[in-house]
């Protein structure tokens, strides 16, 4: 009897670190997963702007958005700039927890710097704030 109870403490708590690798694993996959969608993100805005590139390289900078920006509002999308960051922040919120973006496009240089931001803190190792920026030329 006494040699049954034995077994049974030691498959129970190797189960219990089994369990614990499967859920470290699950965690860091979602950590990946959302560091592939963050890249993905920010090349949509990329190629969104190439693809409205006058209005991208004008000089009212249409699409320069900050972190803490609000988004434009939804219910008047007037131009393909506002169209662009409405799809595309909202596309960022549906994807990734806590997420928001900024795009920097130097007039001068032509340099865009996208930034996108989501909480990745259920990772081990992972921070509130998790980054994913690019930068490129128009």
């Amino acid at each position: 009897m006494l040699e049954v109870l034995v077994t049974m403490v030691i498959v129970s708590f190797g189960l219990l670190g089994i369990a614990g690798i499967i859920m470290n694993g699950l965690k860091n996959n979602q950590s990946s997963y959302s560091r592939s969608q963050a890249s993905w993100l920010a090349g949509d805005i990329a190629d969104r702007m190439r693809a409205n590139i006058i209005v991208a390289e004008s000089a009212a900078l249409k699409y320069n958005l900050t972190l803490s920006a609000t988004t434009p509002a939804v219910a008047s999308p007037t131009t393909i700039a506002n169209s662009d960051i409405i799809a595309w922040r909202t596309a960022i919120a549906n994807t990734l927890q806590s997420g928001t973006g900024s795009i920097n496009l130097d007039a001068t240089s032509k340099k865009l710097t996208v930034i996108v931001q989501w909480d990745d803190s259920r990772a081990k190792g992972g921070k509130s704030n998790e980054q994913f920026i690019i930068e490129t030329l128009l």
